[in-house]
């Protein structure tokens, strides 16, 4: 008796089961597979819901606050999947203008010769700030937990003029701490990189002689290479690594990389003569400063990133940055179909707007004042639709 009813049991469950269809299938239609191609949607099998495909590629600089617009944005619009491609800022200016992604990111402003490019597509393309965020200085020596410095000293570091730890320009700064008589391994990016250009613009900013020997940009020649004592590392993941796995040396990366991995930031002297570490008071200090100095959508290429370093303030922490995003203005439909022009725009307004809020920020970012944030807005609703 007991058999007949345990196989009674079976057989009524398994025909909920084949009634009701598989367990989980809601929630996976929401990211169901696809190719990388940009204008590519499709049809779910289980729910014969169309899904539009958005693909943005480019800048490592917002990675964490990026993966986690996504991942909250495609929890409440499962029409829309979002794929994220890093590769740094280069890639994500070449890519946009071969028409390889739909929404470029670029931490540097696009600069006037690219722009020219892109106007040559035949189509408008929108620059605007789409987030906040900071380089700093991160660092691996044994037993030395606080560092302070100035930015001269720090291009001396960068450039190799100053060989190991307890030189006494580092010493002038950090008088208690134990500084080891080790020479100091220099971590840059090996690829063409926004982190850089911000980085390299700032030292060019606080040493004229880095500005004339090395100079600023995505990629730069680091003196240290030439001299064994300089590490490449391909993406801000790629640098980390490298600063974690290497006593004794230096690195420069974003805000959320160095949240992420507990990693010891050198607090910097700013341009009012303060030691400041970059947190959201001292980041909102700059941005405060500096906000003024954003271009309109449509001139992109005129953000001018040395407006943007070395703020004034006693709060401000010197390296601070916008990264950017670059859309089209789709004239004609040139670059995205309809519906996918209403997707990104719709993911841009609510990246502006709800993305701006405390609760969808990730550690290491500051969201946009509001007045920055309308910049943008007035970008996305310049997306032509049809």
């Amino acid at each position: 008796m007991k058999r007949l009813v345990a196989l009674l049991l079976v057989f009524i469950i398994g025909a909920a089961v084949a009634s009701s269809g598989c367990i989980g299938s809601k929630k996976e239609s929401k990211t169901p597979s696809s190719t990388a191609t940009p204008e590519q949607s499709h049809t779910t099998s289980s729910s014969s819901v169309k899904v539009i495909t958005i693909r943005t590629t480019g800048a490592t600089f917002p990675q964490y606050q990026i993966q986690k617009w996504i991942e909250e944005y495609m929890e409440t619009h499962p029409g829309v999947k979002i794929e994220y491609e890093g590769g740094g800022s280069g890639h994500g200016q070449e890519a946009f203008l071969k028409g390889l992604t739909d929404i470029g990111r670029t931490d540097p402003p696009v600069k006037e010769s690219t722009w020219k490019k892109f106007l040559k597509t035949g189509d408008q393309p929108l620059q605007f700030p789409e987030i906040v965020g900071a380089v700093v200085v991160a660092y691996n020596v044994p037993g030395v937990d606080e560092l302070k410095l100035d930015g001269e000293t720090l291009a001396k570091i960068f450039m190799g003029e100053i060989e190991y730890w307890d030189d006494e320009a580092i010493k002038k700064f950090n008088p208690n701490a134990k500084l080891p008589h080790e020479k100091i391994i220099v971590v840059h990016r090996s690829d063409a990189s926004g982190t850089t250009a911000i980085f390299a613009t700032y030292l060019s900013l606080v040493s004229k002689e880095f500005a004339e020997k090395v100079g600023a940009g995505k990629l730069v020649n680091w003196p240290v290479d030439k001299m064994g004592r300089g590490i490449g590392g391909k993406g801000n993941p790629g640098v980390v690594q490298a600063l974690k796995s290497t006593k004794y040396s230096i690195a420069y990366t974003e805000l959320s990389f160095a949240i992420e991995e507990n990693l010891k930031v050198v607090a910097l002297k700013n341009k009012a003569g303060k030691f400041v570490k970059p947190t959201d008071e001292t980041i909102k200090a700059a941005v405060s400063a500096v906000k003024t100095y954003i271009p309109e959508p449509t001139e992109g290429y005129k953000e001018d990133l040395k407006q943007l370093l070395n703020a004034p303030g006693e709060n401000a922490y010197p390296i601070v940055a916008f990264t950017h995003l670059l859309v089209w203005e789709n004239k004609g439909g040139k670059h995205y179909s309809p519906e996918k022009a209403r997707a990104i725009k719709d993911f841009l307004r609510w990246i502006l707007t709800e993305g701006q809020k405390k609760e969808y920020i990730a550690p290491g970012y500051v969201g946009l004042p509001k007045d920055v944030a309308e910049i943008g807005l007035k970008a996305v609703d310049m997306i032509q639709t049809g």
